[in-house]
C-alpha cells in the first residue's frame, strides 16, 4: 500500500519538476512573463496547444521540441499510473465489501433459480 503512494508522490514530484523547468526555461529564453511561461508549459505538456503563445527564438523552438518529447512521455506515464492507482483502489474496496458482506452464491431471488427440468 505504501509503495503505491510512493509511486504517486514520485510522479507528482516529477510533473511539478518538469513544469517548473519548462516555466523557467521559457521565461529565460523567450522573455515571457512567469504566468505566460507557466501557461505555455502546461498547455504544451497537456497537448492542448491553444497557439496564442509561440516560441520566436531558435532556442525556444528547439527547447519546445525537446520539452514535448520528454514531457509527453512523463505526462503519459503519470496519467496511466493515476488510472492504475484508481483501479487498484476500486478493487481493494470491492474485495473489502465482499469480505464484509460475505460471498453469497445463492441467487438473490429464489424464483429466479435455474430449474433442472423443463418448464
Amino acid at each position: 500500500m505504501k509503495r503505491g503512494w510512493l509511486k504517486i508522490l514520485t510522479l507528482v514530484a516529477t510533473l511539478v519538476a518538469i513544469i517548473a523547468i519548462g516555466t523557467v526555461y521559457f521565461r529565460q529564453v523567450e522573455g515571457w512573463s512567469w504566468l505566460d511561461s507557466y501557461f505555455f508549459t502546461v498547455v504544451t505538456l497537456s497537448t492542448v496547444g491553444y497557439g496564442n503563445l509561440v516560441p520566436a527564438t531558435v532556442a525556444g523552438k528547439i527547447g519546445t521540441t525537446v520539452f514535448i518529447l520528454l514531457g509527453l512521455g512523463v505526462f503519459a506515464v503519470a496519467v496511466q499510473q493515476f488510472g492504475l492507482f484508481a483501479m487498484r483502489k476500486r478493487e481493494e474496496h470491492t474485495e473489502w465489501l465482499i469480505a464484509r458482506l460475505g460471498d453469497d452464491t445463492d441467487p438473490a431471488n429464489e424464483d429466479d433459480a435455474p430449474t433442472s427440468g423443463a418448464p
